[in-house]
């Protein structure tokens, strides 16, 4: 999203935040770039208002549950509003992937005809365009579901400068493995679950490794895994990404299901951290180019790669170089930055044209969501009961 909000300040945007999430210590501060944040209500007609006065060119949702949400409210008030869904990750494509592990099957067998996939893809349908994060998900939106490229648009994780070998700490000065991720994040926790069982394996051949858990909100069950004497070390939240990645010499991401891109993997790149993962962790990142370390699809492959790529200084250099350059020809924020501005002005002026080719998702605007409207709306009403009631 920050992401997002850049590009469109360097098209001088004037850009209004609103979200119904309270403030933490954690908020982004956004007024300092001069951005408008407003806090809004769910279910709530002040949200008609609200958007009616701001009239917005472009309405961006923040995943297809907020667009659910909100979107109606959008189209009746603001109908000539563009709108762009980000979608973050596909979250159906995920959600399967999660039941078909817990169910012990591979995450290639999962049943992606879901009521949550019904759900997101209507909201596809409904919005002008939806950024899609990873290569994979645009392939299988269009051969799978038959969504039109014309209502996509592939923009994945950006870097406006690449580093280098020679700017990057040495293999020698770097020591300990580190696993990194959001502990609210259901593939994070099963990722930390999965290294209790591996790492005694691996300490087992390097005795004076350390294992370094990174990654805000840990539930309790993960808290009670920390172990010193095994160097199995839970360390919790960390402000600096960057700092923290550059002083390890090798990150473990065993993670069996999830789906986008991983921003772990991603930022590992870019410090000259070699990463050890599976298939799922390294989808639609690479291209047709070499991994930045291993993608392993057992956990002896994982245990075996942990070690070697810890231990040899020459496959490390050889994985670190191969971070930079993936980094460098696929995710330059110059390879995707300007045609993105120019697609939403060329949609922005055509907006008519384009709603009328998507003509599915018009229908889906105009009879599915009512559905939605209805419940919101009888929400509300009950709301206001209560409120008069006390």
């Amino acid at each position: 999203m920050m992401q997002l909000i850049d590009l469109f300040r360097e098209e001088n945007f004037q850009i209004t935040f609103a979200s119904t999430a309270a403030i933490s210590e954690r908020t982004a501060n956004l007024e300092v770039h001069h951005i408008s944040v407003k806090n809004i209500l769910l279910n709530d007609a002040s949200f008609d208002e609200f958007i009616k006065q701001l009239n917005p060119e472009i309405v961006i949702f923040d995943r297809y549950i907020t667009e659910e949400q909100f979107g109606w409210r959008v189209s009746e008030n603001c109908p000539n509003s563009l709108k762009i869904l980000d979608t973050e990750d596909l979250h159906f494509l995920r959600k399967a992937r999660e039941e078909a592990v817990k169910n012990n099957k591979n995450f290639s067998e999962a049943n992606l005809f879901s009521e949550t996939a019904k759900r997101e893809l209507a909201s596809i349908l409904r919005c002008d365009v939806s950024l899609i994060i990873s290569e994979y998900e645009m392939e299988l939106l269009q051969n799978t579901f038959n969504i039109s490229s014309e209502i996509l648009y592939y923009l994945p994780f950006l870097v406006e400068t690449v580093s280098d070998d020679t700017k990057i700490s040495a293999f020698q000065e770097r020591q300990n493995f580190l696993a990194i991720g959001n502990l609210l994040h259901a593939p994070n926790v099963d990722s930390v679950l999965q290294l209790k069982k591996i790492w005694p394996e691996i300490k087992k051949q390097l005795p004076d490794a350390e294992l370094h858990i990174y990654g805000a909100y840990a539930p309790q069950q993960i808290l009670q895994l920390n172990n010193k004497k095994e160097g199995f070390i839970i360390k919790g939240w960390v402000e600096n990404v960057e700092t923290v990645m550059k002083t390890y010499r090798v990150q473990l991401a065993p993670l069996r299901f999830g789906a986008g891109l991983k921003g772990k993997l991603f930022d590992a790149m870019r410090f000259g951290l070699p990463s050890v993962t599976t298939e799922v962790g390294a989808e639609g990142m690479l291209g047709k180019l070499p991994f930045c370390g291993n993608i392993t699809t057992s956990k002896e492959d994982f245990i075996n790669a942990s070690v070697n790529l810890f231990s040899d200084e020459k496959l490390w250099k050889e994985a670190q170089h191969n971070g930079f350059n993936i980094t460098k020809n696929r995710f330059q924020k110059d390879l995707f930055s300007e045609d993105f501005k120019k697609h939403v002005h060329t949609l922005f002026e055509n907006l008519v044209k384009h709603r009328q080719e998507n003509f599915m998702g018009q229908i889906l605007q105009h009879h599915t969501l009512q559905s939605t409207k209805y419940l919101s709306k009888w929400i509300e009403a009950k709301n206001d009961k209560i409120a008069n009631s006390e």
